[in-house]
């Protein structure tokens, strides 16, 4: 057969199976929101309402004296991050079944962190989840075990429930792929939230979650804490662990990518750094 016959089979092969992994990740993404517990497809309570304005470090002094649980802080920010996410399309992996579970079982109720749920790059690993940085051809491929950054906030207590967009090779500053779609600004559709963590700061904006992780090479958790409207610290080398995570570039050590924390209120980055 001639080669360039070949090519044009294999390239078409690999056209049809990058929109059919984008639409199985999309409906999957989908099915998990419709499939929720019926409480997170609800109006806001005057309960969750009341969660929904304490700083975190108040939450957790709450949770310590087994005031609130961490279900119910879940839950009541589980509810706005699908709201956020109808509004931006800024949720990769929903993980809010899982992280019932984990608030449950497995988190430490003692700790610094207790009852938070927090939300996550995509680029960061969940176990059982993948990490597909906007590529198609890293679906279906989850990750055995939680990177160690993630068992480091279950250690102190954090519950990770939602992950966010980003741009493919991350390496842009809005939020866009074929993966995913287009994640849009919380206060401006026509806009970009930023990039390369723009899902990041477009849920923290929106109010669907008080704490989470971006990283950053070159402004990618500084353009989005600018475009949305939230706040952030840049860390510095080595500050966080980078073990358990996926890029667009595999040995990159000239300037190296720092996850860094990113909170909507300033006392809650301090509190949370």
């Amino acid at each position: 057969m001639n080669t360039s016959i070949l090519l044009g089979y294999h390239d078409a092969m690999d056209a049809f199976r990058h929109r059919r992994d984008c639409k199985r990740k999309q409906d999957e993404r989908a099915s998990r929101i419709a499939t929720l517990p019926k409480l997170y497809l609800l109006p806001l309570s005057p309960h969750d309402r009341t969660i929904l304005q304490k700083p975190i470090e108040e939450l957790v002094q709450d949770v310590h004296k087994q005031i609130t649980s961490p279900i119910d802080i879940l839950r009541a920010y589980g509810k706005v991050a699908v709201k956020a996410h109808r509004a931006t399309n800024c949720l990769t992996e929903v993980m809010i079944p899982e992280a019932e579970g984990w608030a449950e079982h497995e988190i430490n109720l003692k700790g610094p962190l207790a009852g938070i749920p927090v939300s996550l790059k995509d680029s960061v690993a969940v176990g059982g989840f993948d990490v597909s940085v906007g590529y198609s051809g890293n679906t279906g491929k989850p990750y055995p075990k939680d990177g160690s950054l993630v068992r480091l906030l279950k250690e102190a207590g954090a519950i990770p429930f939602v992950k966010t967009a980003l741009p493919i090779t991350l390496l842009s500053f809005e939020s866009t792929n074929d993966l995913w779609g287009r994640c849009t600004n919380p206060h401006n559709s026509k806009y970009s939230p930023g990039g390369s963590s723009g899902g990041e700061g477009a849920l923290l904006a929106f109010g669907g979650s008080r704490i989470g992780i971006g990283s950053d090479v070159a402004g990618s958790v500084r353009a989005p804490a600018h475009f949305s409207g939230c706040y952030l610290t840049r860390c510095s080398t080595g500050r966080w662990p980078k073990m358990g995570m996926n890029t667009s570039m595999p040995g990159q050590e000239g300037i190296p990518s720092v996850f860094s924390p990113m909170a909507r209120t300033l006392a809650d980055l301090q509190y949370f750094t």
